[in-house]
């Protein structure tokens, strides 16, 4: 019997996984997720939002949106932890070793995210929407991090 439609390729299971994720977030700006994976195999999925017992920022409301702080702008005043952050964590809470995994990501990684990655020892980013942040850009240009765009298959 023939298959209608085709096996997705593996960066395209994952963005759409990613993508689910991004759906858990809470915070009021923006819906992030981001899937570390290694071998083809998830190791820990993240979102972003507040840490674990805290409230939501949809009850104590978003300093950043009441100051009226552009994007990418300000990220320590922010209640909650980037998806990037968060996959990072869990993947340390329950000891995953994460060094030459892919991380794959609703937005391209912030400067503080890049940071964490770099020193993760993780090896390719694939992100799906652009996110401008020049300190970003400038340090995975120094690294051998692979870096790329998703604008594969429909899903």
């Amino acid at each position: 019997m023939k298959r209608e439609t085709p096996r997705p390729s593996w960066d395209a299971y994952f963005v759409k996984i990613v993508k689910v994720a991004a759906t858990r977030s809470t915070c009021l700006r923006r819906s992030v997720g981001a899937l570390l994976v290694k071998d083809n195999r998830i190791l820990a999925s993240g979102y972003n939002g507040v840490p674990k017992g805290l409230p939501h920022c949809e009850k104590t409301g978003c300093l950043r949106e009441k100051l009226k702080v552009p994007s990418g702008e300000r990220h320590e005043i922010c209640r909650g932890l980037h998806a990037e952050q968060n996959v990072i964590i869990q993947a340390a809470l329950y000891g995953v070793p994460i060094s030459g995994a892919t991380i794959y990501c609703t937005n391209r990684p912030c400067s503080i995210c890049t940071k964490m990655i770099i020193n993760a020892e993780i090896e390719r980013v694939v992100y799906l929407e652009d996110y401008n942040d020049a300190l970003a850009e400038e340090l995975i240009r120094q690294t051998d991090i692979r870096l790329l765009q998703y604008k594969g298959e429909e899903m």
